[in-house]
């Protein structure tokens, strides 16, 4: 199937693309353009990756330079300042947060960005706008895959065997890309209306990491602190991972079921959403 292109689209195109009938007809249209629309995705994201590590001397190595250095520094901090026992090495502990942690937090910084820095195609050729905040999240999935083989030598190194619950890591996976993908649209939905959505999105991004489990056990808080913090759903999915790799346990059920549920609820929230305003953001640009 041909897709039009930018010259024969007029400028009005988002306009005539208002929801329409009910909301299993907009899930149905929502599915299937990703089905339709899959090869611009992939050409979307290789054009990112491509500009992400344009004139970068290390290219993918940034990939693994930045959770390798955070470790170092948190390790500094939690092992010779102020110690805490987590049960493990810290480093491989610290590491094992931070690797999904700056996939979340990558993928969010690249999608706040992708309708206001994409003006010509938002405001010209209709596809599926929503392919611009999951391009991001597909690239920043890249490179946890290449920062991925940092743990797997950190296992080896400590003497982590991998056990059977390793098997349940996709879903793990799945879990978070699910939630990633539902803030992403809300961000990048939400700065093409509000343009000071990027500036606070920095500042919420820094206090949520220290609220969730990523340099340090959550349990070791206590009181109505620690009931707050519990409602986080990327604590359980960070301390998923950590189970079904290091632990070799399956995680929390009680726990990693609420992220789940949370997970898909803020997905299908937050695509609805963009799927129904996508017809004003040419307005908006």
């Amino acid at each position: 199937m041909s897709h039009p292109s930018a010259s024969s689209v007029p400028l009005e195109w988002g306009a005539l693309r208002r929801p329409r009938g009910t909301v299993l007809d907009n899930l149905r249209e929502m599915v299937h353009e990703q089905f339709e629309y899959h090869e611009l995705l992939l050409t979307i994201a290789r054009r990112d990756m491509l500009l992400r590590y344009k004139q970068t001397v290390m290219g993918f190595g940034w990939a693994i330079f930045m959770p390798v250095l955070n470790t170092i520094i948190f390790s500094v901090i939690f092992m010779r300042v102020a110690p805490i026992d987590t049960g493990m090495p810290y480093p491989v502990f610290a590491f094992a947060g931070l690797l999904p942690w700056n996939f979340f937090a990558s993928s969010l910084r690249f999608s706040v960005t992708s309708l206001t820095g994409n003006v010509a195609l938002v405001t010209k050729v209709y596809f599926p706008r929503e392919l611009f905040p999951f391009s991001a999240v597909l690239v920043s999935l890249v490179d946890f895959a290449v920062a991925f083989s940092v743990l797997i030598a950190m296992m080896v190194y400590y003497h982590m065997g991998v056990t059977w619950a390793a098997l349940f890591l996709p879903v793990v996976l799945l879990v978070q890309v699910m939630f990633t993908a539902g803030i992403a649209l809300l961000l990048s939905m939400a700065n093409l209306f509000y343009r000071d959505v990027k500036y606070l999105f920095e500042i919420v991004l820094s206090l949520w990491m220290f609220a969730t489990s990523v340099v340090y056990p959550i349990d070791r808080v206590g009181g109505r602190l620690a009931a707050v913090l519990k409602l986080n759903p990327m604590t359980p999915i960070i301390d998923g991972y950590r189970a079904v790799l290091l632990r070799g346990t399956l995680p929390d059920a009680h726990a990693f079921g609420y992220a789940t549920a949370v997970s898909a609820l803020v997905l299908c929230v937050g695509w609805f959403a963009f799927h129904r305003s996508e017809f004003r953001f040419a307005e908006n640009i």
